[in-house]
């Protein structure tokens, strides 16, 4: 593929308001040439000092697919504890329980999504964390972003905290990367949406901290 850049079919604004987090995908396969669109753009994010310390690894196998799936489950399970998260009824079609049960579903699937691609960076010296992290997603938005313009959907997840030293061996991460993020990807369930934030003056402020955005002209 040349660096040309690909042709989207909806404009920029239209892709940020409607790039929500997507957990159901449907079984029709992703092609190499439109995943790779997607790791194009993240390599186009902007990092510190241009350094470009990070590495995007698509997880294909079936050992790695059976590893995440397993790591998926197994933070459900977690969730489940820690959140108190109640189980849903047969049938039960509000908001909370519609929102469970694609959570349920999507670390059911696990590994089984479409495609999987896991996000690694490489601290540079005397960075904190979350310097370090100014430099990976960046580029983990690129590609959500360039996602959702082809028509894709995505989540980004932590199933990798599960199965972290598994992982890092079957995939042979050396030992002075960090894994940032791990992402599903597929093509959509249902339709795209707009994302739901609350109204701009309680996310902005204006010179004090609790002086909300207003335009002044």
């Amino acid at each position: 593929m040349n660096d040309d850049v690909p042709k989207v079919t909806d404009d920029l604004w239209t892709v940020m308001s409607t790039a929500t987090a997507v957990r159901r995908y449907r079984a029709e396969p992703v092609s190499d040439e439109v995943l790779e669109r997607c790791l194009l753009a993240a390599s186009w994010a902007p990092s510190g000092g241009n350094g470009q310390p990070w590495r995007f690894v698509v997880l294909e196998s079936v050992e790695l697919r059976s590893l995440i799936t397993s790591a998926a489950q197994k933070t459900w399970e977690v969730m489940k504890d820690f959140y108190k998260l109640p189980e849903v009824a047969d049938g039960a079609d509000d908001p909370k329980s519609r929102t469970l049960q694609t959570m349920a579903e999507h670390m059911r699937v696990g590994g089984g999504a479409p495609r999987l691609v896991l996000f690694c960076v490489q601290p540079q010296r005397g960075t904190t964390e979350l310097q370090q992290a100014g430099s990976i997603f960046p580029a983990v938005q690129n590609f959500l972003l360039a996602a959702r313009a082809q028509g894709l959907g995505a989540a980004i997840t932590l199933w990798q905290d599960a199965c972290a030293p598994e992982l890092r061996e079957m995939v042979g991460i050396p030992d002075d990367w960090k894994i940032a993020t791990l992402l599903t990807v597929g093509w959509p369930k249902g339709r795209h949406h707009r994302v739901r934030r609350k109204p701009l003056p309680g996310a902005a402020a204006l010179d004090q901290w609790g002086q909300p955005w207003q335009r002044t002209q």
